[in-house]
C-alpha cells in the first residue's frame, strides 16, 4: 500500500503553485510633471502673466489682464485634474487558473473583469507608423482593453510577457 500525502496530485502538479502568477503588472498612466515641477511651472506662468497684464494695462488694454487671470485658473484646474487622474491604474494578473483584470479608477471605484486563461486569447491592433495601439483580452463573448494608459512602446512589452503567460497557462503549469 502507497501513501500519499494530501497535497500531492497524482500528474505531479503542486496545488499550492496554482494559483501562483505567471505575470503580473501594474499599469499607471505617465505623468511627466511631478508635484515640484507643477509648482515652477505655476509660479513661472503666473509671473509670465502678471507682466504681460501690468504692461497691458499701461497700455490701456485692461481687460487683457482679466483674461490672463482666467488663463491660470485654467491651467490650474486642468494640471489638478490631471494629477488627479494619475490616481488610477489597471492591474492584470494571470495565474494557471485564472486571468484577472482589475482597473481602479481615479475616484476609487473598482472593476474587475476575470476569465480562464485556456479561453482566453490577446488581440493587438499596430500602426507601423505608430507602434502597438490597442489590446484586447477576449474570452468568449467578452472582451476588455488592456494598459490603455501605456505607450506604444510599454504596451508591446506588456504584450509580449501577456502572450508568454497565457501560452504557459494553455500549457498546463
Amino acid at each position: 500500500m502507497t501513501m500519499r500525502s494530501n497535497h500531492a496530485h497524482p500528474d505531479g502538479l503542486d496545488p499550492e503553485a496554482m494559483d501562483h502568477p505567471l505575470f503580473q503588472a501594474t499599469i499607471r498612466p505617465h505623468q511627466s510633471l511631478s508635484r515640484e515641477g507643477f509648482r515652477m511651472v505655476m509660479w513661472a506662468c503666473c509671473l509670465v502673466s502678471a507682466v504681460v497684464s501690468v504692461k497691458m494695462m499701461q497700455a490701456g488694454f485692461w481687460p487683457v489682464a482679466g483674461f490672463f487671470g482666467l488663463d491660470m485658473l485654467a491651467l490650474f484646474i486642468a494640471l489638478k485634474v490631471s494629477f488627479r487622474r494619475g490616481r488610477s491604474f489597471e492591474e492584470v494578473m494571470i495565474s494557471p487558473i485564472a486571468v484577472l483584470l482589475t482597473r481602479v479608477t481615479h475616484r476609487g471605484e473598482r472593476h474587475e473583469w476575470r476569465s480562464n486563461p485556456i479561453w482566453t486569447k490577446l488581440t493587438r491592433v499596430e500602426d507601423e507608423e505608430y507602434g502597438l495601439q490597442t489590446l484586447t483580452l477576449v474570452s468568449r463573448r467578452e472582451q476588455v482593453v488592456v494598459a490603455r494608459d501605456a505607450s506604444p512602446p510599454e504596451r508591446a512589452v506588456i504584450a509580449d510577457g501577456l502572450t508568454r503567460a497565457l501560452e504557459r497557462a494553455k500549457k498546463g503549469y
